[in-house]
């Protein structure tokens, strides 16, 4: 049986193995019709390096906020009194992510290198999908590369490296305090304290409509659409379940937004009611994995982190297509193939001036509950 020679490959076959590999994890990754520029998308998705306005090379990008104060009036000089956004640029910092996948062996195997290939890329594709989606939800949720997103630890397996070890892994950022808030069955929406979480602070519908106003009041930028503006709503697919038991969310669902746009985000999406999207989402931060004292409220409560998404509510540094290499050894009868991918995550921060100035979260709101 005759097998393709690795070491004849030639440099634009193992590019376009990439760039196969690149489509195929774009298909797969959950975020990608979140991707875009500015203030019309929810994730800023950065796919080169640029300088910012102090001519530093990096993988910057402008937060898109409102302008506040009053303006100059009538023929009083404006020279020396604009404004400026110069604080509010922000670096991604990004870091090589690789792996690789070898065979037992020629006899193991039975298999041409290019039938090895191909179900090998889109493993390697699914990988690049989960592990992005993991570190997506990670950093907007501000939980530490340690752990997964069930709030069970991260084990990592014997010769590959922890994801703390990651470039951008530092910048994971807890929420802020104003953008930061618990579910109370009595109360509604109060300052956000895990350790305050009850067993029966479950999700109903009244959380939606006080997490729009919460949203609009903190003058989160939406994500305007057809001349009407939205924030997205991930939640967890226990909370999904919740909320389809509580016969409010059901009857509201009678007179939810009319969803004809074509706009992607709303790929996906459950429910459209008074500009919430609503996504169920199983990779949502909870805590069911986590051991029992590691809880929310006395350590036996499980809970979730339904996140709140408005425009530029997070930032990827995307840099370049996998890139894809292949070597064989052992007198060419073992194979393998490699991935690697330059990126990284943020979550935008600044000085809220609706906040008196502290500095928040830009685009995303957590709201902690039980399920």
């Amino acid at each position: 049986m005759s097998v393709t020679d690795f070491g004849r490959q030639q440099p634009q076959q193992k590019l376009a193995w990439g760039h196969k590999a690149y489509e195929e994890y774009v298909e797969k990754f959950f975020f990608t019709k979140m991707l875009g520029q500015g203030s019309e998308a929810i994730i800023e998705h950065i796919t080169e390096l640029s300088k910012n306005s102090k001519g530093e090379v990096g993988a910057y990008f402008h937060l898109i906020s409102r302008i506040t104060g009053g303006g100059v009036v009538g023929d009083n000089q404006l020279k020396g009194r604009e404004r400026t956004l110069d604080s509010h640029w922000q670096r991604v910092n990004f870091d090589q992510l690789r792996n690789g996948i070898k065979n037992k062996g020629r006899l193991a195997d039975q298999k041409s290198v290019l039938q090895f290939r191909r179900p090998t890329r889109k493993a390697m594709a699914l990988w690049l999908a989960d592990t992005w989606e993991d570190q997506a939800i990670l950093t907007a949720s501000g939980v530490s590369y340690a752990f997964n997103t069930d709030g069970s630890p991260r084990t990592t397996p014997e010769g590959q490296d922890p994801w703390t070890e990651l470039e951008y892994a530092n910048d994971v950022r807890p929420p802020t305090t104003n953008r930061h808030f618990r579910w109370d069955a009595t109360e509604g929406l109060v300052a956000g304290d895990t350790s305050a979480v009850e067993a029966a602070d479950l999700p109903v519908y009244d959380m939606l409509p006080e997490i729009k106003a919460r949203a609009a009041t903190k003058r989160m930028t939406p994500l305007r659409l057809a001349g009407k503006d939205y924030f997205i709503v991930l939640a967890h697919e226990n909370t999904m379940a919740r909320w389809y038991r509580n016969p409010d969310f059901r009857s509201a669902i009678v007179n939810a937004d009319v969803r004809g746009e074509a706009n992607k985000i709303f790929t996906g999406a459950i429910v459209t009611m008074n500009g919430l999207v609503i996504h169920p989402y199983a990779r949502v931060y909870n805590t069911l994995g986590a051991a029992l004292g590691l809880k929310w409220g006395g350590g036996n409560v499980n809970g979730s982190r339904t996140l709140v998404l408005g425009a530029q509510a997070l930032a990827l540094a995307d840099l370049g297509v996998p890139g894809w290499e292949e070597e064989d050894e052992d007198y060419k009868n073992r194979y393998g193939v490699s991935i690697n991918k330059m990126g990284g995550w943020l979550k935008p921060q600044f000085p809220s001036s609706y906040d008196g100035g502290s500095v928040e979260d830009f685009g995303v709101m957590a709201i902690d509950h039980a399920i």
